[in-house]
This record gives structure tokens, C-alpha cells and sequence, in this order.
């Protein structure tokens, strides 16, 4: 995942002139789960189909000029990065909700995830 290319993209669309703002995620594989557990890692896989329909979906919502995913999918180790969203759009009343729609959607309808603990 290499967010400099990620935003080069987004800047090369020809109505970037209308984006007023980007904003990013970048999930990385965090050292402990929701409940404390330690984790080792995680095993995650992503529904390609789903994802290009979720991303068609978010960049219908008024002002969103643009929105790219890169993910990985297999087993991840602490401190790797999962998944990483940019989203560029006109004012951050609409960016900022479309980015916390797209990690919600991609997360709970794009991806499964387990993680292996040490308990």
C-alpha cells in the first residue's frame, strides 16, 4: 500500500479542481482485540465484487469526487496495514462522513477478519 500513490491518483482526476479536501484511513493490525486479548495477528479476506460496489455507492453521495481502496488480504502480523481508504471530495461535512461510511461498509460487508490470539 503506498498512500503517496494513492493521493497522486486522486489528484490526477481531471475535476480535482473541485475537491476541497482528502481525507485517509489506514487500518493497521493492532497489538490487542476489542475485549484486551493479546493478538498475534490476523487473518483477513476481502470480497473484491463488493468492495468496487460499495466504492460505486459512496462516490454517488453529493460532493465525494473520489474514493480508492488497496487491501491486503491473508494473514497479517501486528503493525501491518489491513486496509487503506482515500477519499477526496468538496467540503469535509461530506468527505468525513463518506470515509467513516466507507471503513464501516468495507469492514463489516467487504471483509472477514479473525484474529489469533495468544489465549
Amino acid at each position: 500500500m503506498d498512500l503517496n500513490k494513492m493521493i497522486a491518483t486522486i489528484k490526477s482526476n481531471p475535476n480535482f479542481h473541485n475537491a476541497g479536501m482528502i481525507a485517509t484511513h489506514i487500518g493497521v493490525v493492532r497489538s490487542f482485540s476489542r475485549d484486551g486479548k493479546p493478538v498475534q495477528g490476523v487473518d483477513v479476506e476481502f470480497e473484491h465484487e463488493k468492495i468496487q460496489e460499495i466504492l460505486r455507492d459512496i462516490k454517488s453521495r453529493p460532493g465525494i469526487l473520489d474514493i480508492l481502496v488497496d487491501s491486503n488480504s491473508g494473514h497479517l502480523r501486528v503493525g501491518d496495514e489491513i486496509m487503506t481508504i482515500v477519499v477526496a471530495g468538496d467540503i469535509r461535512e461530506n468527505v468525513f462522513p463518506a470515509l467513516i461510511n466507507a471503513v464501516e461498509r468495507l469492514k463489516s460487508e467487504a471483509s472477514t477478519k479473525k484474529e489469533t490470539t495468544t489465549d
